[in-house]
């Protein structure tokens, strides 16, 4: 089994939907410390005026010694200035209207904690993609040890045969670990694509809302554009 996992996302960027698509099981990784300025609570969309940062108001007492299934959000108009920003933004794309409509519904359920309100959004948007991967969440599970341990330990649990690391898992990766156990390793190099966007100049990196109210149903097909579409061995370490 080819897994992959990653942080719950606010909005999430398009490469996190490639590395989904790649693995036939995805866990929601929630037991990861939360950090500021990460984007748990925030992401881009692209405005008339340019890339407009949005960010979930979160509990700020001892965050940093929480768990991102431990932070609550803080209730307030936030919700409805993010959705006037992304009505502003978007309301002229060619597939506003029903994203639109689940985004709002979504975001007035008034969810108590962030990460549930992005597991909901991220099922929203898998759905819009045509994305079914096998979802589990790390808080589910008893995973022991410290980063390249800690991953290690949630794939012998989960019995993948495979993983799928982002960019940055070279860094700290014990590779020798992973192929002891028998479990091969991906190391993700995503390839952004330029695809129809409102408000001039292309602008990259932001969340996946901005591709689906331009593009719609080609959304996936841009995401995988220049990508790998298959893990195999020949891409395997």
């Amino acid at each position: 089994m080819i897994l992959t996992a990653h942080q719950p996302l606010y909005l999430p960027w398009l490469g996190l939907f490639h590395k989904i698509y790649l693995a036939e099981s995805f866990c929601l990784f929630d037991i990861a410390q939360y950090q500021n300025k990460d984007f748990n609570n925030r992401n881009k969309i692209k405005s008339s005026s340019g890339d407009l940062l949005l960010s979930v108001p979160v509990e700020s007492q001892d965050h940093f010694n929480k768990k991102i299934c431990d932070i609550r959000i803080v209730p307030g108009a936030w919700i409805r200035k993010h959705l006037k920003s992304i009505k502003l933004s978007y309301q002229k794309a060619p597939y506003f209207d029903s994203l639109y409509e689940k985004l709002e519904k979504t975001l007035y359920k008034n969810h108590k904690f962030l990460v549930d309100l992005d597991f909901e959004l991220l099922q929203i948007f898998l759905k819009e993609l045509g994305l079914v991967p096998s979802i589990v969440k790390a808080s589910d599970f008893d995973f022991v040890g410290q980063k390249s341990e800690l991953v290690l330990d949630m794939c012998l649990k989960l019995k993948a045969s495979a993983y799928i690391f982002g960019s940055h898992g070279k860094d700290y990766a014990d590779q020798e670990s992973f192929r002891a156990q028998g479990i091969d390793l991906y190391f993700q190099d995503y390839q952004h694509p330029r695809y129809n966007q409102l408000h001039g100049e292309f602008s990259s990196h932001l969340s996946v809302v901005d591709l689906l109210f331009n593009e719609g149903p080609n959304s996936l097909n841009i995401i995988l554009e220049n990508n790998i579409q298959r893990i195999n061995e020949s891409v395997l370490k």
